[in-house]
């Protein structure tokens, strides 16, 4: 996101604007806590992972009453246009005061790439990279004491993460929301992977799978596999660290052409990554939706991991 607002800012003010940082999301707006930004504001922060105008939810924007609220602070503030920058509820934010006729645009950002009309969202590619760098320090323990590890992604919803990061590291056996696997299904893949000469085997897992990591790591212990296994969950250092170089040109990209769609008069749009192109997508389309994990990765990881 810090890369995002860097691009914002910096396009804003070379189209000779004057931009203004509301912290703490749409709760910030609520409280007026608006801040003014320059160049030297945004300087030195593309390294930075999370945002420095930092974020939060706000139950009474959800509320008629709290998004009305909102308006009337922006109209106090001077501001004229918006750029939001966030997951489903901020896109569901934004397109609500785009309802109520304030110039809104804006850009997707998250981890689990759910967000329906983006091929990417923000962060995802820095998150996978995290996800990749752990399960590849496993693997070291794993061969070298013959175990089975089972890593835990983020991913309540949606098993992105989980799907991209077992294909790229080569699990043995992927779990994800949308395809529900059997205990004994995981079992005889680790007991075969083991009966394949296999030194260890990896299982990663999204959080929102239908059985839970904690009960498959005691069922296999119990039904004895071959492996020994372990459970790590990575938690929330999936969400920081220095965003990696795709994201940030992404995130740039997504900010300049954030300013531009604003400056061309369309309000009630979306910046999203078809392609190679960045091109504005109908808010309205996009609250509400989300984008499903491609299964197509799901038999290619089944397939590679022989």
């Amino acid at each position: 996101m810090n890369p995002c607002l860097r691009a914002v800012v910096r396009t804003a003010l070379a189209h000779r604007l004057e931009v203004m940082g509301i912290r703490q999301g749409f709760e910030g707006l609520l409280r007026s806590d608006i801040i003014p930004l320059g160049a030297r504001e945004v300087g030195g922060i593309l390294q930075r992972g999370g945002t420095f105008l930092h974020t939060g939810r706000c139950a009474e924007f959800l509320e008629e009453k709290g998004r009305h609220a909102a308006l009337q602070t922006l109209e106090a503030s001077g501001i004229e246009g918006l750029v939001v920058i966030g997951g489903d509820g901020s896109m569901r934010g934004a397109y609500a005061l785009h309802r109520l006729g304030f110039p809104t645009v804006g850009i997707p950002a998250s981890i689990d790439n759910d967000i329906w009309g983006t091929n990417m969202s923000l962060g995802v590619d820095t998150a996978l990279n995290t996800i990749m760098e752990a399960v590849d320090k496993l693997r070291d323990t794993a061969s070298s004491h013959q175990r089975a590890f089972l890593i835990e992604t983020m991913g309540r919803r949606s098993g992105y993460l989980a799907l991209m990061a077992g294909v790229i590291c080569g699990a043995e056996v992927i779990l994800i929301p949308e395809k529900e696997v059997r205990l004994e299904e995981i079992a005889s893949a680790i007991e075969d992977a083991y009966g394949r000469g296999k030194t260890h085997a990896i299982i990663v897992a999204a959080e929102g799978a239908s059985v839970k990591a904690a009960h498959v790591s005691e069922q296999l212990n119990a039904l004895k596999v071959g492996f020994d296994t372990r459970v790590t969950i990575l938690g929330h250092v999936q969400r920081g660290g220095s965003p990696t170089a795709f994201d940030r040109m992404l995130a740039t990209r997504m900010g300049v052409k954030a300013v531009e769609v604003l400056l061309s008069g369309t309000s009630g749009a979306m910046v999203g990554l078809s392609g190679r192109e960045m091109v504005p997508i109908p808010l309205e389309e996009v609250a509400g939706r989300s984008r499903q994990a491609n299964l197509d990765y799901y038999e290619m990881a089944r397939v590679l991991a022989r």
